[in-house]
């Protein structure tokens, strides 16, 4: 996952937890803006959440937040 991604998905869990609680749940559509301005990118953060970690559609900001800070970067 690029670096930019991860800061992304990072920025925005802190901002979610932080306005609705540490219960709140994200989508991976939740790192985009509402139109599709770049495409692999978005493909980038599907493959992550669908096929690579098979997570449900919404699942909690702390728990992604946490997947993200323990990726393996090397």
């Amino acid at each position: 996952m690029r670096a930019s991604l991860r800061q992304k998905i990072l920025e925005v869990c802190d901002r979610k937890i932080s306005e609705k609680g540490p219960a709140v749940g994200v989508s991976f559509y939740a790192f985009f803006a509402n139109r599709n301005d770049d495409p692999e990118l978005l493909m980038e953060a599907a493959e992550w959440w669908i096929r690579t970690h098979r997570l449900d559609h919404f699942e909690k900001a702390a728990k992604i937040r946490t997947m993200i800070e323990g990726m393996d970067l090397g």
